[in-house]
């Protein structure tokens, strides 16, 4: 009856919602199987449309950091909710937000919100032209900074589980000044940014790459385009969509010391509502209007609910400080991993960063969009299924992160090495 159920309501999103979702990666392509369709989340659980619970490391694509439907995050909600919602004019709480956020990242001076990462990343990289006056941009195969035309090139996220390189309805034109290169390859990005740094705006980066899968940048990578960007002028834009507020209070900028000129971020700061922001120098930001000649705006930035859902976030982060006890966390879960799948006989990669971490189906590290794109990806969709049956839901693509919250517990992660070594069994 449930799966009858399942298939009701992927049958009736079908008729009303192009590929009947709202975003690629959530329609189980890769998986090969039908939507899970959520009704509610609590804490580190989700539970579908049939009264189905799932152990979530899926947590709004780490957006859900504190864990669904957090005491704090809920009450500042309703607090605002009694306030009203949209004004379309400025409002306490965006200042609020604006000095949390400067406060924890010193290379951000000043910000701008936005309504999601991608108008964020769009509007940081049209920031960098402006200010340079230069039209090339910088970006790395199986980078996804959102679905701007300039970044659908190679990109990894929704793109590399749908097994395309770029979209239709992008022109060639709007293209042709990305130039795309190979992550943690310091030869070739160094050669590169050298021979035609003076005609670059920008060198946008994940500094953990999470849209391949976690893929950690090599020894020297980052501060090599630190290097060669600030002597070259070209603006280094860290996408910290994902691993801003994450990995550390700040983002992985705090972790490997360096300042990017901008710094893009989102998911976490929302507070589970749909946020973004760019920010950076002073000198830089000053080149948005109203103040510079550089265009951009929304009628929902910066809106009080996200703005006040934000903020119970970043202060309860901050109290807290979770971010040992999370990566202590994710390290079990991916020591367990390792070690059921090697008592099964199976190649498991498992690459982490904090509390991040994906599992490919792999002969060794992966280190680039190359050797992550040779990974099993039906290994991994076979893996998917079994612990899907067992109540553990994981990102529905090889490609993309998953995550550990602080509302995961030690026993939930043993629950989930136990059900990975039955799924492994069973793939056998």
């Amino acid at each position: 009856m449930k799966r009858a159920k399942r298939r009701s309501l992927w049958d009736e999103a079908q008729q009303v919602l192009a590929g009947g979702v709202n975003s690629p990666v959530r329609a189980f392509q890769a998986v090969g199987e039908q939507p899970v369709f959520i009704s509610k989340g609590r804490g580190a659980y989700l539970y579908d449309a049939t009264g189905r619970r799932y152990l979530d490391y899926i947590q709004s694509w780490g957006a859900a950091i504190l864990g669904h439907a957090h005491p704090a995050v809920i009450a500042a909600i309703r607090r605002q909710l009694r306030q009203g919602l949209a004004f379309g004019l400025p409002a306490t709480l965006e200042t609020a937000l604006a000095q949390e956020i400067t406060a924890a990242l010193p290379s951000i001076e000043q910000i701008r919100f936005t309504n999601s990462g991608t108008e964020a990343a769009m509007s940081a990289v049209r920031l960098a032209r402006g200010v340079t006056g230069r039209s090339k941009i910088v970006k790395f195969e199986g980078g996804y900074h959102g679905h701007g035309d300039p970044f659908l090139v190679k990109a990894g996220s929704g793109l590399a589980t749908l097994g395309l390189a770029d979209s239709a309805g992008v022109p060639e034109a709007v293209v042709q000044d990305t130039l795309v290169l190979p992550y943690n390859n310091v030869p070739v990005v160094r050669e590169v940014l050298e021979r035609h740094g003076a005609a670059i705006a920008c060198v946008i980066v994940e500094p953990v790459a999470a849209n391949m899968g976690v893929v950690i940048p090599e020894p020297g990578f980052l501060h090599m385009l630190r290097e060669v960007t600030a002597r070259k002028k070209v603006l280094l834009i860290f996408d910290e969509v994902i691993t801003g507020f994450r990995l550390a209070y700040g983002g992985a900028q705090t972790l490997v010391k360096i300042a990017p000129d901008v710094t893009v971020l989102g998911k976490i700061i929302g507070g589970g509502l749909p946020c973004g922001a760019f920010g950076g120098r002073r000198a830089v930001m000053r080149h948005l209007a109203p103040e510079g000649a550089v265009y951009q705006a929304g009628t929902l930035s910066g809106h009080p609910l996200a703005m006040a859902a934000g903020l119970a976030t970043l202060r309860w982060l901050s109290a807290h400080r979770p971010y040992r006890a999370l990566a202590e966390r994710t390290q079990r879960l991916v020591d367990g991993l390792r070690r059921v799948a090697a008592d099964s006989k199976l190649s498991l990669e498992v690459q982490a960063a904090g509390s991040l971490w994906t599992a490919f189906f792999a002969d060794g590290p992966v280190t680039d969009w190359a050797a992550a794109r040779r990974a099993n990806t039906e290994r991994y969709a076979q893996w998917f299924r079994q612990l899907r049956k067992q109540g553990i839901l994981l990102a529905p693509s090889q490609f993309e992160a998953c995550f550990v919250g602080a509302a995961h517990t030690e026993a939930m992660i043993d629950d989930t090495i136990r059900a990975a070594r039955a799924a492994f069994r069973a793939m056998q």
